[in-house]
């Protein structure tokens, strides 16, 4: 993928949801809630502080996160259904 998010952004693609629920119920599609987790693509550069300097990520490529589930916007990118999100609206590193 050629894409580079700008600033404090980053780009998430969502993992898939569960297909069976816990009593071994198979969900279809249209019933199934997004899942709010997912793993990291690519990172921006990170945010600039009042003085202009510039405070890296926490995150990186490949981190498995947590996000609210009305985070970010979602983009098709490559055939590939994304998330571009601010690293503040990411609640944690899973794992």
């Amino acid at each position: 993928m050629k894409f580079r998010p700008l600033h404090d952004r980053v780009v998430v693609k969502r993992l898939e949801g569960e297909e069976k629920s816990k009593g071994g119920i198979i969900i279809p599609d249209s019933a199934k809630e997004k899942p709010q987790e997912g793993e990291i693509v690519a990172v921006g550069p990170g945010a600039r502080d009042e003085s202009g300097k510039l405070v890296p990520l926490d995150v990186k490529a490949g981190d498995r996160v947590l996000f609210g589930k009305w985070s970010g916007t979602e983009v098709k990118l490559d055939g590939q259904d994304l998330l571009i999100m601010k690293e503040s609206d990411i609640m944690g590193v899973v794992g």
